[in-house]
């Protein structure tokens, strides 16, 4: 029997620019022959990675980065110093280099533009570590006095005690596949539930020393381009995988949980400062399911259109029951437990599907519904 988790969510927002294209454009797609906004699961997933670091902690939290090399060597000086013997640079460095050696992770000293500071030898591409990772390959090499590792040590040190975001949003090494995990979380591109167009933003700023001398024109105009959109959001976590990469069912419920309530409260920064778009999805649809994740997206192939008698909102929240409830009875996907958060009357459609709650108290009905579901 599979566990999944699915979460779904309506979030509007006012004109801004939240993820942005090489042009400066916000991002757009076409959905049902109209064009719509769109904000990228790569955006949002990194928001929700940040959320993670301030709501558990640093330490909960991988590094992604090409200069993982010198995070280990930092972490040798670090424990080195801390108990009287601090190695050198050039140690610790030979000593990390010989690490991701033996694991087959290519190192290559990078290009340095003329002023900058030296830097140490770089993986060719993002690597995600986490600090127990890091800290371990550090101690290990420490308690080695520098000699090569095997192949094998490298592995254990590298590919164990994952942090959540790498358990959760996967890892790729190019040219170590051995090292690869399996994102255990998939999070769909937002897509806003009616069509809508990029606008422009004509802006002028005004020079104060003119302006105190009464000379006449702008010091500087431009354009900036922003949408205002109603998005459905979507999300679905395999417990199964997740307990694998984190290596414990209990910890897979608890990072589970956690998920939840960062997909609801973070936030892409794109152009915040300009446009200061900080709202909070309006409605929030939560199913446990013991068949196959489902995404609801299809009840809006059609545009929402608001009216005299109901909301844009209203009207997709509407949709988005109806599409939960018809899948149930045409398909039998009955989730095992469902929850629903709203504002206003938005909860509503879902009374005969979920039940109905708040953000505070859902932690502990998805932690006790997910348990159950594992001690079955």
């Amino acid at each position: 029997m599979s566990l999944v988790l699915d979460i779904h969510a309506l979030h509007s927002l006012p004109p801004s620019n939240i993820n942005r294209d090489d042009t400066g454009a916000p991002k757009s797609a076409v959905f049902g022959g109209f064009p719509r906004q769109r904000v990228s699961s790569q955006s949002w997933k990194r928001a929700i990675r940040h959320d993670f670091e301030r709501a558990l902690g640093a330490d909960a939290v991988g590094y992604r980065t090409k200069r993982v090399a010198d995070l280990v060597s930092d972490k040798i000086q670090e424990l080195t110093k801390a108990g009287g013997g601090e190695w050198d640079r050039d140690r610790a460095d030979a000593a990390s280099k010989s690490l991701f050696a033996a694991a087959g992770i290519k190192l290559t000293a990078p290009k340095v533009r003329e002023g900058e500071q030296p830097r140490g030898e770089e993986t060719g591409y993002l690597l995600f570590l986490s600090p127990r990772q890091i800290e371990n390959a550090a101690r290990f090499l420490i308690g080695s006095e520098g000699a090569k590792p095997g192949k094998k040590d490298a592995k254990e040190l590298l590919n164990s005690s994952h942090s959540i975001d790498i358990a959760m949003f996967g890892r790729m090494v190019a040219d170590a596949p051995d090292y690869n995990v399996d994102a255990a979380v998939q999070v769909a591109h937002a897509i806003g539930i009616h069509e809508s167009e990029p606008e422009f933003d004509y802006y002028t700023a005004v020079d104060d020393i003119l302006e105190d001398k009464e000379e006449t024109g702008a010091g500087m105009i431009g354009t900036t381009q922003m949408m205002s959109s109603t998005l459905y959001r979507f999300a679905t976590v395999d417990l199964d995988s997740l307990a694998e990469n984190l290596g414990n069912a209990d910890a897979a419920v608890e990072a589970t949980v956690a998920f939840v309530k960062s997909f609801i409260t973070s936030l892409p920064t794109g152009k915040q400062n300009s446009f200061a778009h900080n709202t909070v999805p309006e409605l929030v649809y939560v199913a446990v399911r013991d068949t196959r994740s489902l995404s609801l997206v299809n009840a809006f192939e059609e545009p929402v259109r608001a009216d005299d008698r109901a909301s844009r909102r209203l009207k997709g929240a509407q949709r988005l029951a109806e599409e939960a409830a018809q899948l149930q009875t045409s398909y039998g996907f009955v989730p095992t437990a469902s929850f629903v958060i709203g504002l206003g009357d938005l909860p509503a459609p879902f009374a005969e599907i979920a039940t109905t709650t708040t953000l505070p108290a859902l932690d502990g009905q998805v932690r006790d519904a997910l348990r159950g579901e594992v001690q079955a």
